[in-house]
């Protein structure tokens, strides 16, 4: 018989301490879980009174205080007190018109683009008492989809194509002032394919000067630097295709490689079939979520690296691994939703004046 020597371990120790480290893996695996879901418990949403009936689908939010929302019946809403409180201004002249988007610099200034034709896109420099019109269309064919800044003087507008091609729009004085690119330098687009006025989200900053947007209908595609990749989401039909998207730059000097696109079929709000597409190589490749968000979306916004929210008109969906996995927090519907572009505050804004901010 081989006498063991001091400290040596037999073949019984070794399966004893393998047997302690499945289990010590097991109940870490359990606790990450656990706080997972408390984490995700955590996060709900607070509806507040908006004090209007205006379907919203505009949505800017400068900081923890300042919002401003757009939509029906000309109506434009601004808060200063974290949306406790808001006043709601219908622009003389525009009752009739849909405002699908605004973006806001402060308290006192910001720009609205309403759809259908005469495309029209307005700025006020003193918190919504008087506008200006900056910018207008005639043309039957118009319809303009989305209005983007980059900073306080460079922005974008998108609008269904024409004669072929995309409509931009592009202003570099705060939006005091816009003009049409070129025809030739315009996004050709294929039959059938177009933009949504869902949310004013399908254009995102992807760096300092560049801006992505997604198309829809019977194609659905990302386009960058003229150079379109075709999404890997319903399509196919004029209801189908890309809503939204979302950049999120780690570093404000270089290409966001983080994406998050959402769509699906604005008639079947409630299927999760192909309605969101991931990048993590700047839009150079996609690839479908593990779990996707629970119906159809039509808004999407970063929250920090890792934790996304997603809206539509069935519901909103949280995502904390990059959009890999979503869990729905509500049933309640809405069009858009953003984070504060200097601050903490996430908020949603959709049909019947309906607007909550997420507790996280």
């Amino acid at each position: 018989m081989k006498l063991r020597k001091s400290g040596e371990q037999g073949p019984h120790a070794y399966f004893y301490a393998m047997y302690n480290y499945l289990n010590v893996k097991i109940l870490l695996l359990v606790c990450l879980s656990m706080l997972n879901a408390e984490t995700m418990d955590a996060q709900e949403l607070i509806e507040l009174n908006s004090g209007t009936q205006a379907h919203l689908r505009g949505l800017s939010v400068v900081n923890d205080r300042v919002i401003w929302a757009s939509g029906t019946g000309g109506q434009v809403g601004r808060s200063t007190d974290g949306g406790q409180s808001w006043s709601w201004r219908t622009i003389p002249g525009f009752e009739s018109v849909d405002f699908r988007d605004v973006e806001a610099f402060d308290e006192l200034t910001a720009v609205v683009m309403g759809v259908g034709s005469p495309g029209y896109i307005l700025r006020t420099t003193n918190g919504g008492k008087d506008w200006t019109i900056v910018y207008k269309n005639e043309d039957k064919r118009i319809f303009l989809d989305a209005l983007y800044f980059w900073n306080d003087r460079s922005g974008m507008v998108i609008g269904d194509p024409i004669d072929g091609r995309f409509v931009v729009l592009r202003s570099f004085d705060g939006g005091r002032s816009w003009k049409s690119v070129p025809t030739d330098r315009r996004p050709p687009a294929q039959e059938g394919e177009a933009c949504f006025a869902a949310s004013g989200s399908n254009i995102a900053g992807i760096a300092r000067d560049e801006a992505v947007f997604v198309s829809g209908g019977t194609q659905s595609r990302f386009f960058h630097r003229n150079n379109p990749v075709k999404l890997p989401m319903v399509q196919g039909l004029e209801t189908t295709g890309a809503n939204a998207i979302a950049a999120y730059r780690s570093n404000t000097k270089k290409i966001a490689k983080n994406l998050i696109i959402v769509g699906g079929d604005f008639m079947h709000d409630g299927s999760d079939s192909a309605n969101c597409a991931l990048s993590r190589d700047g839009g150079k490749s996609w690839f479908a979520p593990n779990r996707s968000p629970f119906g159809y979306r039509s808004g999407v916004s970063w929250i920090d690296s890792n934790r996304a929210i997603a809206c539509g008109t069935s519901g909103v969906d949280i995502s904390s691994d990059r959009g890999v996995n979503w869990q729905a927090i509500s049933k309640t519907g809405f069009h858009t939703c953003t984070k504060a572009n200097s601050g903490q505050s996430v908020f949603l804004a959709g049909a019947k004046g309906r607007i909550a901010l997420l507790k996280w």
